[in-house]
Formats: C-alpha cells, sequence, structure tokens
C-alpha cells in the first residue's frame, strides 16, 4: 500500500522555521520575511496539486531563497529613504513553545553581522547565507541558485573576504557576553559615565535606529565614546521614567529589551572586541514599527 502524503500545509510548516531564518537572513525584516514566506506558501500550495514533489525542502528553499533576492531591490530602494542609521529587524532566538516566530537564528546572523550582509550583492548574500549560515554545500547551493558550482565558489570567495575584512570571527562566551551586557546596562541605568567608558573600547561606534520615530543619536552612527557615554545616559535619550529592562537572546546573542508599560520601547545589543574585554559597537533599535513582535 502507497503512503499517503502528508497535506501540504503539514510539509510547509515543518520546513517554515528553516525558510524562515534564510529569508529573513536575506532581508532582515520580520514583514518582507512573512511576505516572501506567504509567496512561498502560494506556490507550495499551487505546485501539491500536481506530481508529488520529492525532495519539498530543496524546493521551498529554492523557491524562498529567488523570491528574497527578487525582493531585494524594493527593499533597497525603500531604505534609501530611511530615516537616520537603518538596523535589521531585532528577533527574539530564545526556545518558546508557543513562539509565533521561528528561533532557527544563532551567532551566525547576529546584528552584527547582518548589518555587514547589508553591503553584500544580493548574489554574495544568497550563497554566503545558504553556505556560511546554514551550511548548504557548494554544490547544493548552485542547484538552489541555478549556477554552476565553479561560480558558486568564486562568489562565496568573495563574499567570505568581504565579511572577514568588516568582521572578523571569534568565539565569544554568551556568559561572558551577557555578563557585559548586564554590567552595561546597570552603567546606563545608574548614569555610571565613567563606568561606560571603561567598558568601551576608544574606537567604539553607536548605531541607533530610530527611524523618525524612537530616539536616536542622530543622523549617522556616532564615532566618540564620550559622546556616546553621554548620550546613553541622557534623559533625551533613556527616557527612563518608568522602565523597565529585561535581558533576553536576541539575534543569538544576549540583549538588554527596554520595556514600558507593558512593551518594548528599545533593544540595546553589543558587540565585543576580538578580547571579550571590551565593547566595540553598540546597536539600539527605538523604531517601534521594529518592536511589535517582541513583546
Amino acid at each position: 500500500m502507497n503512503a499517503v502524503p502528508d497535506p501540504p500545509a503539514a510539509v510547509f510548516n515543518e520546513h517554515r522555521e528553516l525558510l524562515f531564518g534564510i529569508v529573513y537572513g536575506m532581508l532582515g525584516t520580520v514583514a518582507d520575511t512573512e511576505d516572501v514566506l506567504q509567496d512561498v506558501w502560494l506556490a507550495w500550495e499551487r505546485r501539491s496539486h500536481g506530481a508529488p514533489i520529492e525532495h519539498a525542502r530543496a524546493y521551498l528553499v529554492r523557491v524562498g531563497i529567488n523570491a528574497a533576492i527578487g525582493r531585494q531591490e524594493a527593499v533597497k530602494r525603500r531604505r534609501e529613504t530611511y530615516i537616520g542609521p537603518w538596523l535589521p529587524e531585532p528577533v527574539l532566538t530564545e526556545a518558546a513553545p508557543d513562539a509565533a516566530e521561528p528561533a532557527l537564528l544563532t551567532e551566525s546572523v547576529s546584528l552584527a553581522l547582518m548589518v555587514v550582509l547589508e553591503s553584500l550583492t544580493p548574489a554574495e548574500r544568497a550563497v554566503f547565507v545558504l553556505a556560511d549560515v546554514f551550511g548548504y554545500a557548494h554544490g547544493e547551493v548552485a542547484v538552489l541558485l541555478g549556477r554552476s558550482p565553479a561560480s558558486v565558489r568564486q562568489t562565496a570567495h568573495r563574499a567570505r573576504s568581504h565579511v572577514q575584512a568588516r568582521r572578523p570571527k571569534f568565539a565569544v562566551d554568551p556568559a561572558v557576553h551577557r555578563q557585559v551586557t548586564e554590567r552595561f546596562m546597570a552603567a546606563v541605568s545608574g548614569g555610571d559615565i565613567d563606568g561606560l567608558l571603561g567598558l568601551m573600547a576608544p574606537d567604539v561606534v553607536l548605531t541607533c535606529d530610530g527611524g523618525g520615530l524612537g530616539p536616536a543619536a542622530g543622523p549617522r552612527p556616532m564615532r566618540d565614546a564620550e559622546r556616546i557615554a553621554a548620550l546613553l545616559v541622557s534623559r533625551r535619550f533613556r527616557r527612563h521614567e518608568g522602565l523597565e529592562v529585561a535581558f533576553r537572546p536576541v539575534n543569538g546573542s544576549p540583549a538588554a529589551l527596554m520595556w514600558r508599560e507593558g512593551r518594548v520601547v528599545g533593544v540595546l545589543m553589543l558587540d565585543l572586541t576580538p578580547e571579550l574585554d571590551r565593547v566595540a559597537a553598540v546597536y539600539a533599535v527605538t523604531n517601534p514599527q521594529k518592536l511589535t513582535t517582541l513583546h
């Protein structure tokens, strides 16, 4: 007796977490990712009425990655009119049985890396996300993207060289990362400028994405440790009345979520120096439109 194939929805949902991670790695926003996943579902649902697909995951990933590549131009045009620095939308990555969004994201798609990926071409980004983040072999990537293995290898080399130059890879102990994050937030909450200066590298960079809707550091990243410390402890930035702080993993790394009246009003994440003893970069997202999935 032939086995009864799983319903299309069951097969799609089985691979949805993987699809979300890949497409999010390409686009950096939950809304765009969900739009692409909806397109993938519609294509899958239509295709399921025909002959059975032997390799469902490969089919879904191929449709998803190519749809994400096709969407990148529209996403790029939209960001040209964005107010202030743009950062990827933060995504909670802790395991939760009732989580609405997938958690298949690790340090490989940290916010710092996602920022670097923004500077890659669509082809380079697709190859890097598939091969380096999700572990696909070059031959598999070639099939998924409809390119030759030699072309994929060349593209992978360019992408890796670019990423390594801007963000050298080194291991970060999550416990150390969280401890530094907690100390940093304690200094911010206590208005301890000297404490912040002791934690930050001299060439630290603050990138704050308010999108014109939340507190921001200015039209471009800030690169002066003393100015950054003064801004972080200022009332203009903190608006601290009634503010609560919770530490949760975001994009695979410890992050400080700032709450007021039951909703997240900001997320702060740190990138450490290779020596793990100083803060190399501070990423803050205060645009309320990018915080809706964190409640």
